[in-house]
């Protein structure tokens, strides 16, 4: 588990982008690369809080996946409009890449928002992203390349950290239009409430794979929590992916059952209704 935070990510240089590039696509190399990069290794903690107290209780949690976060002031326009969610789990935030005008998305998305953020690096893309993503280039070059994930709060977040969760490097090894280094990972911090602290933990699990695969995450996903923060309340959220191979049919996925197992049980929202949509990135109805 990473615990070392920054108030900014140090760069990711075109040589270091190059080296990776050149590496043999092997488990092995990805990991021993990945340990030496600073910025692969430390949460980048910032904004600032509406509220130095805590979380009073009913409370909204927003969780998107942003897909880059192509305009962060509409984002929290819409998230203001939605609903006044005092937490907010966001996925595939850009920092420095070409498709999203080289913006900290997270950084800008906060501001807006009036909220503390930890954000920590998933993959360092080494390319600019796929052919549609590439209709959103201004530049031809990447100012730093990271693509993570995020977790905001309108009130103080304390023992960020950052999993990576468990995998096999699939992007690195055969990324095809988006050569990454990186794993899936999970970022989290301790928020009060009125009733005590709960842990807030922002992930997201693998697409390019099978339900037997997520499952393995969820469950060491858990693990983790469990003996780092024994008898706290846990909420995990996010984009889970589920439904990918399993013909849309998210329920078919094991990681429920195994959540459920351990304790959790499940929110989908008001209506528990599918939320997601075709987008500008994502725009084949069937990616529902």
């Amino acid at each position: 588990m990473i615990r070392t935070t920054v108030p900014a990510l140090e760069a990711a240089s075109e040589s270091v982008r190059a080296d990776v590039a050149t590496l043999p696509r092997t488990i092995e190399a990805h990991d021993d690369r990945m340990a030496s990069l600073p910025f692969m290794n430390v949460i980048e903690v910032g904004g600032s809080a509406a509220s130095a107290g805590s979380l009073a209780f009913p409370f909204d949690v927003a969780a998107w996946n942003l897909e880059r976060c192509l305009f962060p002031e509409a984002t929290a326009g819409l998230l203001r409009r939605a609903t006044p969610a005092p937490v907010v789990l966001v996925s595939e935030m850009d920092s420095g890449m070409a498709r999203t005008g080289q913006r900290n998305t997270t950084t800008e998305l906060a501001g807006h928002l009036n909220m503390a953020y930890a954000y920590g690096v998933e993959f360092l893309e080494l390319g600019l992203g796929s052919a549609t993503e590439r209709e959103f280039c201004r530049d031809d070059f990447n100012l730093h390349g990271f693509h993570g994930n995020g977790l905001m709060a309108g009130v103080p977040l304390a023992r960020p950290f950052m999993l990576r969760l468990e995998g096999e490097r699939l992007w690195f090894i055969d990324g095809g239009d988006q050569p990454r280094l990186g794993e899936r990972m999970a970022i989290g911090a301790v928020i009060e409430t009125e009733a005590g602290p709960f842990v807030a933990v922002s992930t997201h699990l693998e697409s390019a794979t099978n339900a037997a695969y997520r499952e393995r995450q969820v469950v060491g996903l858990i693990d983790v929590l469990d003996a780092t923060f024994p008898g706290l309340p846990v909420l995990i959220g996010g984009d889970l992916n589920t439904g990918n191979h399993t013909g849309g049919d998210f329920e078919a996925e094991g990681l429920f059952a195994r959540a459920y197992e351990r304790g959790f049980s499940r929110h989908g929202g008001p209506l528990e209704q599918m939320t997601t949509r075709p987008s500008l990135i994502t725009r084949w109805p069937t990616g529902r």
